[in-house]
This record gives C-alpha cells, sequence and structure tokens, in this order.
C-alpha cells in the first residue's frame, strides 16, 4: 500500500511546498506520514486514503468539525484540518498530543449505521474490554461527537488515547 499511496503524499507535498519526514502510521483506510513545512518549523499530519469513500467521509467530518471551530471534546484534542486534495484523496491536519481523538475515515455521517441489537452488543461488548474503566469517558467522547451528528465506529485505544 504505501508504494502506491507514498508518492501521491509527495505530490501533494510538493504543492503545498512541504517536506515530507517520517511515517505516523498506516492502517486500512491508508497510511499518514509527517509533514513539514519548508517556512514553518510545525509538524503537520499527511494522510493518504485508500478508497474514495473513506476519504470524503474523514473530510466531511473535518469540515464539520472545522465549521464549527472544534479542536477539543471533552479535553481530548482533534486534529484540525489545514488542506485537503480530492484527486489524490490526501487530507492535511495538524498533529495533536494526547489526549486525543483520531480517524474519521470510518465514521457516519447525520444518520448512524443501522446494525441488530447484537451487532451493537457485540461491537461494545468489544469496546467495554478494550477501554475498561476508562469506557464511560469515551462513551461521553463518543455522545460529544454524535452532537455533531459525527457516529464514531472505529473506536479504539490507538484513535481515542488518553494521557497515560
Amino acid at each position: 500500500m504505501n508504494e502506491f499511496l507514498t508518492p501521491k503524499a509527495r505530490r501533494y507535498a510538493s504543492r503545498r511546498q512541504l517536506e515530507i519526514a517520517e511515517p505516523l502510521g498506516s492502517g486500512k483506510d491508508g497510511i499518514v506520514l509527517v509533514g513539514k513545512g519548508k517556512l514553518k518549523a510545525a509538524k503537520i499530519a499527511i494522510k493518504v486514503h485508500l478508497l474514495a469513500e473513506s476519504y470524503l467521509r474523514e473530510k466531511e467530518a473535518y469540515q464539520r468539525l472545522k465549521g464549527a471551530g472544534i479542536s477539543t471534546i471533552l479535553r481530548f484534542n482533534v486534529p484540525e484540518l489545514l488542506g485537503y486534495d480530492d484527486e489524490l484523496r490526501v487530507i492535511e491536519m495538524t498533529v495533536v498530543a494526547r489526549p486525543f481523538v483520531l480517524d474519521f475515515a470510518g465514521a457516519y455521517l447525520d444518520i448512524p449505521p443501522d446494525f441488530s441489537d447484537e451487532v451493537w452488543a457485540e461491537w461494545e461488548a468489544e469496546k467495554m474490554e478494550q477501554f475498561g474503566a476508562r469506557w464511560p469517558t469515551v462513551q461521553a467522547v463518543l455522545g460529544a461527537f454524535e452532537e455533531l451528528d459525527i457516529h464514531l465506529l472505529d473506536v479504539t485505544p490507538n484513535n481515542i488515547a488518553f494521557l497515560d
């Protein structure tokens, strides 16, 4: 996947006068690389999506957050949208420190997914196991996003990370 997506990140960076640095992560939706401004020292994240559907969901979620002026949700940092490119399926955003909420590629916007009660119960049991005693806090964060009609499903300790 990297051999296909990294050139897109480089093209985007070139257009925005950025330099590509180390990778931040990768997953089923794409790759994330550090970008550095040639004129600024600040680090930014460049996420290149494999599929158009996940790119469009994530872009719209970030646009919604930016339009609402949101950079934190219940003291969890949320990356701010800096730029995007529909052709390359790239989103440029700020790099945030813990605690944070990341990755909106799997989010449902406006309408929550129509899963059966059984599927929801299995999902919640898995999340309760992953987060343990922190699950009530995660539920509050999810509720705050739902108030913005952003319904998060890709909920893991990597995407909703606490300070410690």
